[in-house]
């Protein structure tokens, strides 16, 4: 398989994933279990499948968010929310998102399931603890649930593979979403702010890159070298993204982008995610 069919299969998945951020339904879920405010609830209910782990955890894996702005979050949530509860919950209210999002989707999610699995089975954990994490959440007595949480443990396994690129090419976090504003021409306010930087760690990281000749002094837009350099960081990541979906065949390809492709449009239908996003989710047209 080319990898770039990786970027086309996270893309939706990344979709149906990102209900648990958007949605209305989990925001007020996060709020019923009894976390304190949106950014307590992204924390615990992402961290919550590694356990009760501290912030310096969250702070690694993660990848890009200030340190302060994690040390808000943890480790409180924990005296509010137990973990185990915290998965239960936040694969609920996502399964939920999803039903009224596409309210006829459980036969259509349940052909999907098999070849999800087998994806998730055969990906490799090593240096990806979020990842590994996800992957051994019990099965739930619910397909959509269980559809979700499939898709949200083989993002994860994309997102910490894009981590150690990043880390590897000597980018901080803070540097890192610089990069990416620049690329995607995104607003920073809406990185920046959504990661915990202030302006001043904005102002020192975009300098960095200026003298490392990634960023034009002008006007900060990419240079001939930064946008190589961009390319060859999401081409790396797509290449370690990418052994889960060669394991699953060219069929098992197509069936799960044929079978995505309505839920992912369901959601993105529903306008509960805006576009552009911190996440750096295109809109799946």
């Amino acid at each position: 398989m080319h990898a770039s069919e990786a970027r086309d299969l996270w893309h939706l998945i990344e979709t149906v994933h990102a209900v648990t951020y958007f949605a209305p339904h989990c925001r007020e879920a996060n709020a019923e279990m009894g976390f304190r405010g949106f950014w307590m609830g992204y924390f615990g209910t992402r961290a919550a499948p590694m356990g009760a782990v501290g912030p310096g955890v969250v702070e690694s894996t993660f990848g890009g968010f200030e340190t302060e702005m994690v040390l808000k979050a943890l480790p409180d949530a924990w005296g509010f929310v137990e973990p185990e509860t915290a998965v239960e919950g936040r694969a609920r209210a996502a399964a939920q998102a999803i039903r009224e999002a596409m309210p006829d989707c459980d036969d259509h999610v349940s052909s999907l399931l098999g070849t999800l699995d087998r994806a998730v089975e055969s990906a490799d954990a090593t240096g990806r603890p979020l990842f590994a994490a996800n992957r051994d959440v019990m099965p739930f007595e619910d397909l959509v649930e269980d559809l979700w949480q499939m898709c949200t443990s083989l993002r994860e396994h994309r997102g910490g593979g894009h981590v150690a690129v990043l880390t590897a090419d000597g980018f901080s976090g803070c540097e890192a979403h610089v990069l990416a504003a620049a690329a995607s021409g995104t607003d920073p306010a809406v990185l920046r702010d959504n990661r915990g930087w202030s302006e001043a760690d904005w102002t020192e990281a975009t300098t960095t890159l200026r003298v490392a000749g990634i960023l034009e002094a002008a006007d900060d837009a990419l240079t001939e070298r930064g946008r190589k350099l961009h390319e060859g960081i999401e081409s790396r990541t797509d290449d370690l993204a990418a052994p889960p979906f060669a394991a699953i065949g060219e069929s098992g390809r197509a069936h799960l982008r044929d079978g995505l492709i309505p839920l992912a449009a369901s959601v993105v239908e529903a306008g509960w995610i805006p576009f552009p996003n911190p996440i750096g989710l295109p809109e799946v047209v």
